[in-house]
């Protein structure tokens, strides 16, 4: 089990594989990970996750890729990632 991080610094346990599933969807979009502590959050109503590599991320602008993906940048790094109908993703 892997532990992450809400935006509301609750620990949130993913499986092994759920965080395989995650990290390959973020390799297949070409996305690099900075290698340090992330916060999810999950919301339920409207079926988005949110990845962020920072406890208060200010972004300077955001990309949506044609797949469902918001990238969140504070000028050239990478702050947050949204997922959007997350839960409809194949695992």
């Amino acid at each position: 089990m892997q532990i992450v991080y809400s935006i509301n610094d609750v620990p949130i346990r993913l499986t092994e594989e759920r965080w395989e599933h995650i990290i390959s969807k973020a390799m297949t979009n070409f996305i690099k990970l900075p290698q340090r502590r992330m916060w999810l959050d999950y919301d339920h109503e409207a079926d988005v996750l949110y990845l962020h590599f920072e406890a208060s991320p200010t972004s300077t602008h955001s990309e949506m890729s044609d797949d469902g993906f918001i990238f969140d940048y504070r000028g050239s790094a990478l702050v947050g990632v949204t997922i959007l109908d997350a839960s409809q993703r194949a695992v």
